[in-house]
């Protein structure tokens, strides 16, 4: 008992602290180093540099709103909905359909691992409760853009804008960020160098999304969504 408390007072202190405190590496991005050493893949390069949430075209955010988390100004880091959703559509599909939220995303990739087990699950769910609870929404944006991969070894939006469109990540267009927002399912097949035709499609949509959401301007006002209070 006395382990579990240490645990859990460790890991309120550890998110807590990462709500001012940039984090410069994740779980995910270790164990794909660790994979790739292991594999002696002389493929695998590591590219990510850190940049705040102001310095990133407000294009990128909006996009990842758009293709990954639609409800993400409004719900406390679960989308019932869509999970009740991938549920129903699982039970009659081999192929796995997941409906994690983007602050699900930063729970696993920040300080998880990858897998599909209750206990791993258990943990996202336990970190996700954590972030909606002592960070901002803009604060988990910030941190999802820093942290996802946008292809092989890429992590965060300045090394994508860097490798994929020769410019820093504050001057990324709307199309630029709708081909990233689109790779970002499974950016180890998906290329934004070289869109596929079904990465083209998704493009297409999200930017159609976007302009849906309301533009950019949306984001102006993700803090003060009604019922959150920070």
């Amino acid at each position: 008992m006395g382990l579990l408390v240490i645990c859990i007072v460790a890991s309120v202190l550890a998110v807590l602290l990462l709500r001012w405190i940039n984090p410069f590496y994740s779980a995910f991005m270790a164990e794909a180093q660790a994979a790739a050493w292991l594999s002696r893949d002389s493929h695998y390069e590591y590219r990510h540099s850190w940049v705040d949430l102001d310095r990133i075209s407000p294009n990128l955010p909006l996009a990842v709103v758009a293709s990954e988390d639609q409800k993400f100004p409004e719900h406390w880091g679960f989308d019932v909905a869509a999970i009740e959703k991938a549920y129903a559509l699982n039970q009659h599909n081999h192929k796995v359909r997941g409906a994690s939220t983007i602050s699900q995303q930063v729970a696993k990739n920040l300080f998880l691992w990858s897998g599909r087990s209750y206990f791993r699950k258990g943990l996202e769910a336990y970190f996700t409760v954590l972030i909606e609870s002592l960070w901002p929404k803009r604060r988990i944006l910030e941190i999802y853009l820093n942290i996802a991969e946008f292809g092989y070894g890429t992590y965060g939006a300045e090394a994508a804008a860097q490798r994929f469109f020769h410019e820093p990540a504050s001057r990324l267009t709307r199309a630029d960020s709708a081909v990233l927002a689109a790779v970002l399912p499974n950016p180890e097949h998906y290329s934004a160098a070289a869109p596929s035709r079904y990465v083209q499609q998704r493009r297409e949509w999200i930017l159609g999304q976007m302009q849906a959401l309301g533009g950019p301007e949306m984001l102006d006002e993700i803090d003060a969504y009604p019922n959150r209070h920070r």
